[in-house]
C-alpha cells in the first residue's frame, strides 16, 4: 500500500483556526529556542529562572506524594481544598469590594487550572461565541492570540503607545509608566460584538503596573459596555520601588465581571510546575470550572499541596518581600549594562523584562539571515545577530503586536532578568560587545 504523505495531508486538512492563531509559521519561541542557539548563549529570551521554587515548597510536594495517598490521585476539578482554602485566606484581604459580612473567597469563587494559560484559554472557551470579539492592550503575551481565535473570537487590537525618543538619539531611562494607553482609542474599539477585554498588569513585556487612576478609567469603558475581563496579573507578586499594583477587580462594578488570573509560576520560581487559578464571582468561575474539566479533567495533586503550603507560609517567612528585593537588584543589574551601552531601556514597574531601545544597534550590511528570520520586523534581525554574535538571547518584541502596529515593537529587544546575578553579569559584559554595532 503506498504511503500517504503526512505532510501533504497536513498542508490540506490544517484547520484554518491554527494558521489564522499563527500557526502557519515558527513563533518567536520556536525560532529563539536554545535548538538554534549557539550552545554556550545565555539565555535572557524566555522567562524561566535559572534556580529551583524554595526549599520549603519543595519539600511539601515530596512530603505529600510520599505521605498522602490521595495527593498521588485525581484532585477535584476546582481545586485541591487544602489550596482553595490557601488562596482565599492569602487573596481574600486584596478584593475589598466582597459585599458581605465574611469578606473571604469562597471555594466555588476559585478555579485551580494547568497554568495561568490553561486558565485564560478554559475561560475563553467557557465565553466566547463565534465571532465575538476580544480586546488586546498590544503589546500582548501571544497565546492570547491562539486562545481567542481557536475559541472562535476575533481578536482587536488596542496599543499602548511607547515614549518618545530623543530626537537626538540620546541615552534616557523611562518607567512603565510612560507607556500610555489612549482612552479614546480604547473606547472606540467596542463595538456591539465586544465580549471580553484583556488587562495584563503588572504587564509582559512592557513593565508597566497600571495606575489605580489609569485603572478605573479602563473599568468605567469596560462597565459601560457591559463586557467580561479577563485579568492577567500573574506578576502580581512581582512590583518595584514601591510601586501599587490595583486589582481591577477591586474597582466599583468590577468584582461581578472580573476574572483574575494568577499563577503559582510566576509567584514560587516554578514555571514548570503548571499551577495557576482564577478568581472570581461563582458563575464565571463555575463556566470556567466546566471548560477545564473537558481540556484537563483536573491539576496535578501533589503540586497543589505544595502551592498551597507556600502561600500558607509565605507571611512568615516574609518571602514575597525578600523576593522582590531579589528581583529588583536583578532589574538594576541588568539595566546598568544598557546604560553602560547608551542604549535607552524602559525600567520596569513589576514583572520581570526589560524592553531596549535598539535602534542606535546596526547589524553588518549583508549579513546572512535564515529564512525564518527574514520578512519579521527589525527586531527579529537585530536579536538573531546578537543571540549568534554575543551569544546572548533576547526577544523581539513585534511578535506581540498585531501586522498592523509592528513598527511599535520593531525597535524594541526583550531581556528577562529572572536569573542569578552571575549570569546577568556575565551576559551584561557580552552585551557590551554591541559597542562597536552602535551608531
Amino acid at each position: 500500500m503506498q504511503s500517504l504523505s503526512k505532510t501533504s495531508w497536513s498542508a490540506k486538512k490544517q484547520s484554518q483556526k491554527l494558521a489564522d492563531g499563527g500557526a502557519d509559521k515558527l513563533d518567536v519561541w520556536s525560532i529563539f529556542t536554545p535548538a538554534n542557539m549557539p550552545p554556550d548563549a545565555i539565555n535572557l529570551g524566555q522567562g524561566f529562572m535559572n534556580w529551583n521554587p524554595p526549599e520549603w515548597v519543595r519539600d511539601a510536594s515530596a512530603k505529600a506524594m510520599n505521605s498522602d495517598v490521595m495527593s498521588n490521585h485525581y484532585s477535584h476539578p476546582r481545586g485541591r481544598p487544602r489550596l482553595l482554602k490557601a488562596i482565599s485566606s492569602h487573596y481574600s484581604p486584596q478584593f475589598e469590594n466582597l459585599t458581605r459580612e465574611n469578606r473571604q473567597l469562597r471555594p466555588e469563587e476559585i478555579v485551580v487550572t494547568a497554568g495561568a494559560n490553561e486558565g485564560m484559554y478554559a475561560a475563553l472557551l467557557a465565553f466566547l461565541n463565534k465571532g465575538d470579539e476580544v480586546i488586546c492592550i498590544e503589546p500582548f503575551f501571544d497565546q492570547y492570540l491562539a486562545s481567542i481565535i481557536f475559541n472562535g473570537g476575533k481578536p482587536v487590537y488596542v496599543p499602548l503607545h511607547p515614549p518618545e525618543a530623543p530626537e537626538d538619539g540620546s541615552f534616557v531611562k523611562r518607567t512603565g509608566a510612560d507607556w500610555k494607553l489612549d482612552l479614546k482609542e480604547f473606547d472606540a474599539a467596542f463595538t456591539d460584538k465586544t465580549k471580553v477585554v484583556i488587562i495584563n498588569t503588572p504587564h509582559n513585556p512592557s513593565g508597566k503596573v497600571f495606575s489605580p487612576e489609569e485603572l478605573t478609567a479602563i473599568a468605567e469603558i469596560c462597565t459601560k459596555h457591559d463586557v467580561l475581563v479577563l485579568a492577567d496579573e500573574v506578576y502580581d507578586c512581582l512590583t518595584f520601588d514601591g510601586t501599587e499594583h490595583v486589582r481591577i477587580a477591586a474597582l466599583p462594578g468590577m468584582w461581578e465581571r472580573t476574572l483574575t488570573v494568577g499563577s503559582a509560576g510566576k509567584s514560587f520560581a516554578a514555571t514548570g510546575w503548571r499551577i495557576g487559578w482564577l478568581i472570581g464571582p461563582a458563575e464565571l468561575t463555575l463556566a470556567t470550572l466546566q471548560a477545564s474539566t473537558r481540556i484537563i479533567f483536573c491539576t496535578n495533586s501533589p503540586l497543589q499541596e505544595a502551592v498551597a503550603e507556600g502561600l500558607e507560609l509565605a507571611n512568615e517567612k516574609r518571602f514575597f518581600p525578600d523576593q522582590i528585593e531579589a528581583y529588583q537588584e536583578r532589574r538594576d543589574v541588568l539595566c546598568s549594562y544598557f546604560e553602560q551601552l547608551g542604549l535607552s531601556f524602559t525600567l520596569p514597574q513589576g514583572s520581570y523584562f526589560v524592553l531596549v531601545d535598539m535602534s542606535k544597534v546596526k547589524v553588518p550590511e549583508g549579513y546572512d539571515f535564515p529564512e525564518v528570520v527574514k520578512g519579521r520586523g527589525r527586531d527579529f534581525e537585530t536579536c538573531w545577530f546578537m543571540a549568534q554574535e554575543l551569544k546572548v538571547v533576547g526577544i523581539p518584541p513585534s511578535e506581540f503586536y498585531c501586522r498592523e502596529h509592528l513598527q511599535f515593537g520593531e525597535k524594541f529587544a526583550r531581556f528577562a532578568f529572572c536569573k542569578d546575578l552571575d549570569t546577568l553579569h556575565a551576559a551584561g559584559k557580552r552585551l557590551l560587545g554591541l559597542k562597536k554595532y552602535i551608531q
